[in-house]
């Protein structure tokens, strides 16, 4: 991708070696400086370093924001996105779900964190836009290759740790460092005050929590047609009311008010106020259907899964969910077990198994479960679906896990159109 900035000794710059010619200066990042040879090569106008130009992209003039942990990034950040634009600032949004500015889709769904480049190309979007923060996910992976190199954030937030990319990471005591590296620095931070897997700089460290005593509290909470709670912020106490669903929502929510009320000048008191605002993330408990009750959330590690199915536990639950293929196996019989434990009847069947065999990945799914009586193999996705709507009697819940809101399935190197909320819907004929 080459992108082309103004007033400069080069008309182009790009990370990308292959695309190096007299005009074109290379960027050179953690990533690419094994190809740093190769853009010499290639003729490239000049070497210039990431951190050397993030000016030209605007990274100054704007304040950015990040947000990583195992669950709750998207929902965080959305949150943290729709209550600045509720109040009036302009803003924009980097993550899973793609780029947003003020309101309006810029870019599809992307890598949870792009290359340090395509983030510079988006701050300079959005600083065009007027945008006055810029809210971002910063994935594990993205913190190890330095994706994130050159931005000065003006705050950093962590939701939680619990296990997950183990292919990448290979041990979970390696994933939490890189996870709490990213605290270790002394500008101002967020934290989870209940994770007790979290180490971070104490200098500018902010605290939310529930359980723990900290900086932000929720002092009282219902989760009655939605939420409610109460925050405590020193001698302020401030409630607010939320359509969003699940204990561990209450979470999401506490991060974002927390932040917006450090990062604007705004009083606790009006953030609250526009809370019940924000109607929730597409695929993330999200409700296809209320009669049937079928739910379709993301949650693919065991802690996910967890959060969500004990969210829905007053209700009979019927589980469809898989795993990834080429991806982190040691969760599988973890997820396993968690949705036989908490689910009456459970529909284990393809994910994105990609070049994985998917009766591999199942097997591995199976020996987390000790008595599969109410345990069901059906590898084809769109069948499980259909095999669990009929088995559904009146008050039980469908909770089909895993993809949320993809719109494909990755079966070796193919992305195969397959939208979980609009196969019930086709099932259902809704």
């Amino acid at each position: 991708m080459k992108i082309e900035l103004p007033n400069q000794a080069y008309k182009y710059v790009s990370e990308n070696s292959q695309e190096c010619d007299s005009e074109t200066a290379f960027v050179l990042t953690t990533q690419n400086e094994k190809y740093l040879q190769n853009a010499k090569e290639n003729q490239a106008h000049s070497i210039i370093k990431i951190t050397d130009i993030a000016t030209l992209f605007g990274v100054d003039k704007i304040k950015i924001v990040g947000i990583t942990g195992t669950n709750g990034k998207t929902t965080t950040a959305s949150a943290i996105y729709s209550f600045l634009l509720d109040l009036g600032y302009k803003a924009a949004m980097q993550g899973t779900r793609g780029l947003f500015m003020n309101d309006e889709v810029t870019e599809g769904k992307t890598l949870t964190t792009p290359s340090v480049l395509n983030t510079y190309k988006h701050i300079y979007q959005a600083v065009e836009a007027g945008c006055e923060y810029f809210i971002m996910e910063v994935s594990s992976h993205a913190i190890v290759q330095k994706r994130v190199e050159g931005l000065d954030f003006e705050l950093k937030i962590l939701t939680n740790i619990t296990q997950d990319h183990l292919d990448y990471h290979k041990t979970l005591e390696d994933y939490i460092y890189v996870k709490n590296s990213f605290f270790s620095d002394e500008g101002k931070k967020l934290i989870n005050k209940d994770e007790p897997r979290a180490k971070f700089n104490f200098k500018n460290a902010f605290t939310y929590g529930i359980e723990n005593p900290s900086t932000y509290r929720l002092m009282a909470y219902s989760l009655n047609d939605g939420s409610s709670g109460i925050i405590q912020h020193f001698q302020e106490i401030v409630p607010f009311t939320a359509s969003t669903h699940g204990f561990f929502n209450l979470y999401n929510l506490m991060a974002a008010i927390s932040a917006v009320h450090l990062i604007t000048e705004k009083k606790l008191e009006e953030i609250a106020d526009v809370v019940d605002n924000f109607a929730g993330v597409s695929g993330r408990m999200e409700q296809v259907c209320a009669l049937p009750n079928v739910i379709v959330d993301f949650a693919h590690t065991p802690d996910g899964m967890q959060q969500v199915l004990n969210a829905l536990k007053e209700k009979e639950l019927i589980v469809v969910f898989g795993a990834g293929g080429d991806r982190d196996k040691s969760k599988r019989p973890l997820m396993g077990r968690v949705a036989a434990s908490l689910a009456k009847k459970v529909f284990i069947t393809t994910d994105n198994p990609r070049h994985e065999e998917p009766e591999s990945i199942v097997a591995d799914i199976l020996e987390g479960i000790d008595d599969r009586t109410n345990v069901v193999i059906e590898l084809n996705r769109k069948k499980a679906i259909e095999l669990a709507l009929e088995v559904q009697e009146e008050d039980d819940v469908v909770v089909i896990l895993g993809k949320g809101d993809e719109s494909h399935q990755i079966i070796y190197d193919e992305k195969l159109p397959f939208d979980d909320r609009e196969v019930v819907r086709s099932i259902l004929n809704i």
